[in-house]
C-alpha cells in the first residue's frame, strides 16, 4: 500500500503544471500538519487558482496577497470550512488544512482536467462555440443566496451605474472590433497558404505553423511544450488508475484531524457549519452515485408526465375562457386581444417545447476553424479532429443560424418585459397628480 500511496502522490505531483509543481513529500508532511509545507501548499494553490481564473502569475507577489488571494478564490469555489480562513497571514501554520482544501478542489472543480484543458498547447486555430443556454451556475446562485442583504441602494449613485454601464458597452464594442480583425487576419493567412498543409482535409496552416515556417528556430521551443504536455498526460493516466489509494489515504488524514479534536471546534458561532463535502466519493463507492441518478431519472420521468397532464388541463381550461371571453368581446377589441395573447402563448409554447423536447447536442467548447474552399468537396466550418477521413465539421452557417434563433427569441422576452414595464409605469403615473411623465 505504501508504494502505491507514493506512486498516486508522484503521478499526482507529475500531473500538476511544471509552475508551482510540489514534491511528493510534500504531501507527506502536510498530512502530520508540518509547518515547512504550509509556504509550499501557499504556492502551489495561488500558481492553480491563478491559472483557473487566467490571472497573472508572478514570483514576486507578496506573500500576504497570495493568501488572500487563495482564501478568496475558494470562498468564491464554495468552500466553507471555517477553520482554513483562520490559518495566519504569514503562511507559518496550517498544511494539513491546505492539503484538506487542496483535495476538495481535485474532487470539486477536476482540477486537473481544467488545467490540462486550459494549459493545452494549441497548434491550431480554434474558436470558442456555445449554443447552450445561458443559465446562471449553481455555484453562483449559491454565492448569490450566501450574499448579505445591505442597502446598497441608498448608496449607489444611478448616475454611477449610468457611466459603468456606458463604459462596460464601450469595451465590448472595443473587444467586438478586435475579434473582427482577428477573424479577418486569420481569414488572410488560411487564404494564402490553402493547398500547403500536408492534410489534405486541412488543406492550410495555421497561425503557429506559419510562424514556424518564417522562424524555424521555435520548432524546437514547441517541440519541448509537446514533451512536457505528453509526460503530465501520461502521468494523468497513472494518477486516474491510483486515485482511490489517494482518497484512501484522504480518509485516514479526516480520522487523525478527528481523533485529535482539530474538527470539533465551539458550537457558539453565529454561522451554522455545514458537512464537508464528500471528498472520497470517487471510484470506491460508485454504487451510491448510481443509485442516486436512478432516483434522479424516476423524479424527472415523474415530473415529466405531471407537466404533460398540467400542460393538457391548463390548455383546456384556457379554451373554455377564450370561449366565453369571445362573446363578451366585440369583434374589434376581440382580434387585437387575441393578436397579444397569441404572441404571449407562441412565447411560452416556445419555452415550453424547448424544456420538454429531447435535448440536442448542444455545441459548447472549442472548435479547430477549417476554411473550405468554394468547391463541392467541402464548405466553410468548424472542424473538431484531424484526420484524413471525412471530417465531422459543423458549418459556420449552421452555428450562425442557431445564434440567430437564440437572439429573435431573447429579442421576443425583451419587448415583451418592455410592455409590461411601460404598462406598470403608466398605473404609476396615472396615481401621481400633478405630475408630467415623458418617457425617454
Amino acid at each position: 500500500r505504501g508504494r502505491a500511496l507514493s506512486a498516486a502522490a508522484g503521478a499526482l505531483c507529475r500531473a500538476l503544471p511544471p509552475r508551482g509543481r510540489p514534491a511528493p513529500d510534500t504531501l507527506r508532511r502536510a498530512r502530520f500538519d508540518r509547518p515547512q509545507a504550509s509556504l509550499d501548499f501557499w504556492r502551489l494553490l495561488y500558481a492553480l487558482l491563478k491559472q483557473i481564473h487566467g490571472g497573472r502569475w508572478t514570483e514576486s507577489d507578496a506573500l500576504d496577497n497570495q493568501i488572500r488571494f487563495v482564501k478568496s478564490a475558494l470562498w468564491y469555489h464554495g468552500y466553507d470550512r471555517p477553520e482554513l480562513y483562520q490559518l495566519p497571514a504569514d503562511g507559518s501554520a496550517g498544511s494539513r488544512e491546505l492539503l484538506l482544501a487542496f483535495s476538495w478542489l481535485l474532487h470539486r472543480l477536476g482540477l486537473l482536467e481544467r488545467l490540462l484543458a486550459r494549459n493545452r498547447v494549441k497548434t491550431g486555430d480554434e474558436t470558442s462555440v456555445c449554443t447552450c443556454e445561458d443559465d446562471l451556475p449553481d455555484i453562483q446562485k449559491g454565492t448569490t443566496e450566501r450574499a448579505p442583504e445591505c442597502g446598497l441602494e441608498d448608496r449607489v449613485d444611478v448616475r454611477y451605474l449610468q457611466w459603468l454601464n456606458g463604459r462596460l458597452r464601450f469595451q465590448w464594442r472595443s473587444l467586438h472590433a478586435q475579434h473582427q480583425e482577428q477573424c479577418k487576419l486569420l481569414h488572410k493567412i488560411h487564404l494564402f497558404t490553402s493547398g500547403s498543409h500536408v492534410d489534405q482535409v486541412l488543406g492550410h496552416f495555421s497561425v503557429t505553423e506559419t510562424d514556424l515556417v518564417r522562424q524555424p528556430e521555435k520548432y524546437k521551443q514547441l517541440l519541448q511544450h509537446l514533451e512536457s504536455e505528453t509526460m503530465q498526460l501520461e502521468a494523468f493516466l497513472e494518477w486516474k488508475q491510483l486515485e482511490p489509494v489517494y482518497w484512501q489515504w484522504m480518509e485516514t488524514v479526516l480520522d487523525n484531524m478527528a481523533e485529535e479534536g482539530k474538527m470539533c471546534k465551539s458550537q457558539d458561532t453565529h454561522v451554522e457549519k455545514r458537512r464537508l463535502p464528500k471528498l472520497t466519493s470517487c471510484c470506491p463507492w460508485a454504487d451510491n452515485l448510481t443509485g442516486q441518478i436512478d432516483r434522479l431519472s424516476r423524479d424527472l420521468m415523474t415530473l415529466q408526465d405531471q407537466l404533460h397532464k398540467l400542460v393538457a388541463h391548463r390548455k383546456a381550461a384556457w379554451c373554455e375562457k377564450l370561449k366565453a371571453r369571445e362573446e363578451e368581446l366585440q369583434k374589434e377589441e376581440f382580434s387585437a386581444t387575441a393578436r397579444k395573447i397569441q404572441k404571449s402563448v407562441e412565447l411560452k409554447l416556445l419555452d415550453l417545447t424547448r424544456l420538454c423536447a429531447p435535448k440536442k447536442s448542444k455545441m459548447h467548447g472549442l472548435c479547430r476553424l477549417v476554411l473550405r474552399s468554394k468547391h463541392p468537396a467541402s464548405k466553410v466550418g468548424f472542424g473538431q479532429c484531424v484526420s484524413k477521413k471525412p471530417v465531422s465539421a459543423v458549418s459556420a452557417t449552421e452555428v450562425i443560424r442557431e445564434l440567430q434563433m437564440r437572439e429573435a427569441s431573447l429579442q421576443r422576452e425583451l419587448e415583451q418585459l418592455r410592455e409590461e414595464c411601460r404598462h406598470r409605469l403608466d398605473a404609476i403615473a396615472e396615481g401621481l397628480d400633478g405630475v408630467i411623465c415623458i418617457s425617454p
